[in-house]
C-alpha cells in the first residue's frame, strides 16, 4: 500500500511542488491538500492519511496548534512532518515538543523530501538527529525541565533500555542499534517499545526530546 500524505501549507506553490515530488514516487500518494491548520482535523478524519506534511507557520492555526489538536482529538493519528523555511526555528522545536514526528526544510532536495516521508512513515529512525539535537540545545531546558526529569525517574529504565535511548538520540536505526549492541533487531524493537511505553512517548522523537530535556542525554 502506498504512503498516504496530506499536504498543509498556506502557499499554493509549496503544496504544488511537494505534490509533484511525492506523486512521482510509486509508493507515495497525495490524498489531499489544505491551506491552513484549521482544516487538518476534519481532513484527517475523512482521508485517513499516514503522514501529514504541515507548514509550521500559517495565518489562522499554525502547525504547533494543529499538531496539538490532531493528537488530542483523533484516535490513531497519522505521523506529522513539519515543513519549515528555517532550520533553527523555535517554532519547529515547539512543534516537536507538541508531538510532531520530525521536520523538513522547504528548500530540501526532492530526494530528501521523499526520504523524509518514508522515514517518518516507517518510524524506526530519527529524522535529522543532528538538527534535533541542535534545536534541543538552543531551545530546550538543558536538563532543567522538572516534568521531563520526573518522567525519566518514574520510567526506571533498565541499563539496556537507557543504552538504547542514548543510541536512539544519536539517530541510529533499529538495525544500527542491533549491530552496535550485538543483538537481534527484534530484541531492539522490544527495547524501543519498552522505552516509549515507560516514557509515555508517542514515538522516538518524543522520547528523545524527553531524554534531552531531562538531562538524561546531553544535547550538545
Amino acid at each position: 500500500m502506498p504512503v498516504r500524505v496530506l499536504l498543509v501549507d498556506d502557499e499554493p506553490l509549496v503544496r504544488a511542488g511537494l505534490r509533484a515530488v511525492l506523486e512521482a514516487q510509486p509508493d507515495i500518494e497525495v490524498v489531499g491538500e489544505a491551506a491552513d491548520g484549521a482544516a487538518v482535523v476534519p481532513m484527517v478524519r475523512t482521508l485517513r492519511p499516514d503522514v501529514v506534511a504541515m507548514d509550521v507557520r500559517m495565518p489562522l492555526l499554525d502547525g504547533i496548534e494543529a499538531t496539538r489538536a490532531l493528537l488530542r482529538t483523533v484516535a490513531d493519528p497519522p505521523k506529522i512532518l513539519v515543513v519549515t523555511t528555517f532550520e533553527n526555528d523555535e517554532y519547529v522545536y515547539e512543534a516537536l515538543r507538541a508531538g510532531a514526528d520530525g521536520f523538513l526544510l522547504k528548500r530540501a532536495r526532492p530526494a530528501e523530501i521523499v526520504h523524509a516521508v518514508r522515514l517518518i512513515d516507517e518510524g524506526d529512525s530519527l529524522l535529522f538527529p543532528a538538527s534535533v539535537r541542535q534545536l534541543a540545545a538552543e531551545y530546550g531546558d538543558d536538563g532543567g525541565n522538572r516534568a521531563a526529569r520526573a518522567t525519566v525517574e518514574r520510567a526506571r529504565l533498565t541499563e539496556r533500555e537507557g543504552e538504547v535511548l542514548r543510541l536512539m538520540s544519536r539517530g541510529l536505526s533499529n538495525a544500527e542499534i542491533a549491530a552496535r549492541l550485538v543483538v537481534g533487531t527484534e530484541t531492539v524493537k522490544s527495547h524501543v517499545s519498552a522505552v516509549l511505553a515507560k516514557l509515555g512517548a508517542r514515538d522516538r522523537t518524543q522520547a528523545v526530546i524527553t531524554a534531552y530535556e531531562s538531562g538524561f542525554v546531553a544535547p550538545g
